[in-house]
């Protein structure tokens, strides 16, 4: 639906994850029938859960509990982990110190320090010796300098992540990364975004990219959309890129890109939401940073937070209500939805009569 804002400009209606609801059907299931398992390139995960490339996430060890438990966890390669043998006393600086604008500055301090091709060999190398998938990301900025070292560490995914990414970046500072044969020239399945409109996608899928992430990340650690003020409403966005991929699916002659929602996924329901709206998995970040063996101890930032010149994110406070494996398995110690994400997942499919989560992007939503 359209509508006018004032006389000059017309503006879509669009939708957030708060503002739809899932309707159960006639059939109920329980849930010992369902199947949560998610299959992407050659590898099968137990659940449809990947953890975001957040330094207060994601850790060589909480990648490699995570992959233990199940699912995929994402090591940011421009993160803390690449840039000092020992991040530990940096971690714990940064959970402690006491007011924004002081984190704000002294991350920034922080993250100034240069990346270090060989600390991402090594840390990839931790999560493979472990025997669990290794993914890891870099921003589209830093892709071309340090792809070599990724690739030569034996990633299985690779995660090119960003606030915004397109396949029709244009820049006279610097050559741009020209996605379509970078992705062409790898042998390692390729991941994508953020994006939010069917067009983005489409472009985006088009570079033969495994999986489009759809949003902006960040989620509860970003301010994107008071710096900038770009936001994109979540449920309208997973909805037109699931459009992208069938219809894409129709151009390419039958080849499947999986749709990855990233951000405003901040409790078990907006996950169930992300699959109704369409995505094949979801990205996640604030529900694991809740994590007590988390990297952030309670607190989640992301690399907006850090950025030299105009950060646009935030060093936040959520909390911490159980272990890893509590948060994804249960049993939960709270009715908010922070905890056993993946059972209030199989329980939702389980509600309206699903077994399967491609089933499950069928199911019937309402506003309100």
């Amino acid at each position: 639906m359209v509508i006018e804002v004032g006389r000059s400009k017309r503006a879509e209606q669009a939708y957030a994850f708060d503002d739809i609801a899932i309707v159960p059907s006639r059939r109920t299931r329980g849930t010992e029938e369902v199947s949560l398992s998610w299959r992407i390139d050659a590898l099968t995960f137990d659940f449809p859960l990947i953890a975001a490339p957040m330094d207060s996430v994601m850790s060589p060890q909480s990648a490699i509990t995570l992959g233990r438990l199940g699912g995929l966890g994402v090591l940011n390669l421009e993160g803390l982990w690449t840039r000092y043998a020992d991040p530990q006393p940096l971690l714990d600086e940064i959970t402690g110190l006491a007011d924004p604008a002081t984190a704000t500055k002294r991350l920034q301090e922080i993250y100034a320090a240069p990346i270090q091709a060989e600390l991402i060999g090594k840390r990839i190398a931790e999560i493979r010796e472990a025997g669990v998938p290794a993914a890891g990301a870099l921003s589209p900025q830093h892709t071309a300098q340090f792809a070599s070292a990724v690739v030569e560490a034996g990633v299985d995914f690779f995660v090119i992540r960003g606030t915004t990414v397109s396949a029709e970046h244009v820049s006279s500072a610097a050559e741009p990364l020209n996605l379509k044969q970078f992705i062409y020239d790898l042998d390692v399945p390729v991941i994508v975004g953020g994006c939010a409109t069917y067009q983005a996608a489409l472009h985006l899928m088009r570079t033969g990219a495994a999986g489009v992430l759809v949003g902006f990340g960040g989620g509860a650690a970003h301010t994107t959309r008071s710096v900038l003020g770009i936001s994109v409403p979540m449920a309208s966005a997973v909805s037109d890129v699931a459009a992208a991929r069938r219809d894409y699916l129709d151009e390419s002659g039958g080849r499947y890109v999986h749709v990855i929602a990233d951000g405003s996924v901040g409790r078990s329901g907006d996950i169930a939401k992300a699959i109704a709206c369409g995505a094949d998995a979801v990205m996640v970040g604030s529900p694991l940073a809740r994590a007590t063996d988390a990297p952030g101890r309670g607190f989640h930032w992301g690399a907006e937070a850090w950025h030299e010149t105009l950060p646009r994110g935030e060093r936040v406070e959520v909390g911490s209500v159980g272990t890893l494996e509590q948060i994804l398995h249960g049993p939960s110690t709270v009715s908010d939805g922070t905890m056993n994400l993946v059972g209030a997942l199989r329980r939702a499919m389980a509600t309206t009569g699903y077994t399967e989560v491609k089933e499950f992007q069928r199911v019937e939503i309402v506003l309100g």
